[in-house]
């Protein structure tokens, strides 16, 4: 991935570990394009190819609120004569004129939106926000009627786009994993009782009568029980004969 900060040119580096899979370089590709022909919902733009033959080109999902002609752009000593056009995701001027003497300011980068005076009198003033450079662009418009209605248009639809901004970017979602709290298995204690790391030993097969038995074993000192005892079958200990059950 190259990319570039002011002067400074940085190139990342990235290796898929899924083998002949092209996923990681198609998705990027993909995320790439939808943020740069997306622009137009995110930055403002000025002299941009936005008009055709005296018409808005509009944005995918983009509609038109009002369209409103004889519209003066105060940036120069004269003003402009000129079109608006009210949508849900913008404002945009061009003059009649010249379609490419024109601006675009999305509803995302407008910080302010008012009536100030000026030398030509009352004036719509829209200023953006420092990202966007701060410009302040004023329009004149006439009557003052129209000017108030227009400036509660625009309030209100700025008001609406950022609580439910719109940048242009549809998108699905696939493979979408269960919640954490689905997987999430909550601990157990079993209500068992260890009574002892042993294999279990049937203590009674201990005492079932041997029918090969002739005589009775050679007595031996058990040190556990201090005496002198038969010797036991092979396998078994005092302790077990004793846990019977």
């Amino acid at each position: 991935v190259m990319t570039k900060f002011n002067d400074t040119k940085f190139e990342f580096i990235f290796t898929n570990l899924v083998r002949g899979s092209p996923r990681l370089f198609t998705t990027v590709q993909a995320v790439y394009r939808a943020y740069d022909t997306s622009k137009l919902y995110r930055e403002l733009k000025l002299r941009a190819a936005i008009v055709k033959d005296k018409k808005l080109i509009l944005l995918p999902n983009e509609q038109v609120y009002n369209r409103i002609s004889g519209i003066w752009n105060l940036s120069s000593d004269q003003g402009n004569l000129g079109t608006f056009y009210i949508t849900n995701v913008r404002v945009v001027w061009h003059a009649n004129l010249a379609e490419n003497f024109n601006v675009s300011m999305p509803y995302l980068q407008i910080k302010t939106i008012r009536v100030r005076d000026s030398k030509f009198g009352q004036a719509l003033v829209i200023e953006t926000s420092r990202e966007s450079n701060g410009y302040i662009l004023g329009f004149r418009i006439d009557p003052q009627d129209k000017l108030e209605e227009i400036l509660l248009e625009l309030q209100n639809l700025h008001k609406v786009y950022s609580a439910a901004p719109i940048f242009g970017v549809d998108f699905t979602v696939e493979d979408k994993p269960p919640p954490i709290a689905d997987l999430t298995i909550g601990s157990k204690t079993d209500d068992v009782e260890i009574v002892g790391g042993d294999e279990p030993v049937d203590s009674f097969t201990a005492y079932y009568a041997e029918t090969s038995k002739n005589a009775d074993r050679d007595p031996v000192f058990n040190a556990e029980l201090g005496l002198a005892v038969e010797k036991l079958r092979d396998g078994f200990t005092p302790k077990q004969l004793w846990s019977v059950f």
